[in-house]
């Protein structure tokens, strides 16, 4: 289906505008996540910090048949437009938010896209006007949910995956 003002789309859901301050995720038939597992885990991060995009509301579309993760809208800004150093700073909270969420129980599980999924590597990391920002927590996990040895096989992944990020937006 078209959705009108689409954002982007990965391999289950689309991404809409909604107004100037919000966008939707749309669930629509069967999806490899669920709405309120979803939006339980984005509430979960925002209470910890606000690396994560923030949740706004779970509503549904009658027009689009779909129902909606109603999410804060993001204006990704390219960070090649800024020193180094600037970046350094930036990545630094970054690394300081993403281990607070680890601490508190929460891991993103995608900061880095599986090679067979198409866009750019670490679409999942925005940079905005507040910083550093991830979205899409489809798969991420909570300890409660999976228990301590898992949890920490998923943040082993992560930390590998901020080495590469951090190659990435240093040296790009």
């Amino acid at each position: 289906m078209k959705y009108p003002r689409k954002l982007s789309s990965g391999a289950n859901n689309t991404v809409i505008v909604l107004s100037d301050t919000e966008v939707a995720k749309l669930f629509t038939d069967d999806t490899r996540s669920d709405i309120g597992s979803e939006a339980e885990k984005i509430k979960f991060a925002n209470a910890v910090n606000d690396l994560i995009v923030k949740f706004i509301r779970l509503d549904y579309s009658e027009d689009l048949k779909a129902e909606m993760l109603v999410m804060e809208r993001l204006r990704p800004m390219d960070y090649r437009a800024y020193e180094v150093e600037i970046r350094e700073l930036w990545l630094d909270v970054f690394e300081d938010e993403l281990r607070a969420l680890h601490q508190a129980g929460f891991v993103h599980r995608h900061l880095k896209r599986p090679s067979d999924i198409g866009g750019l590597a670490f679409d999942n990391i925005l940079l905005t006007e507040q910083g550093l920002r991830l979205i899409d927590v489809g798969i991420s996990a909570l300890r409660s949910q999976v228990e301590n040895v898992i949890f920490e096989k998923y943040v082993a992944v992560e930390i590998q995956e901020i080495h590469l990020f951090k190659n990435y937006f240093l040296n790009r």
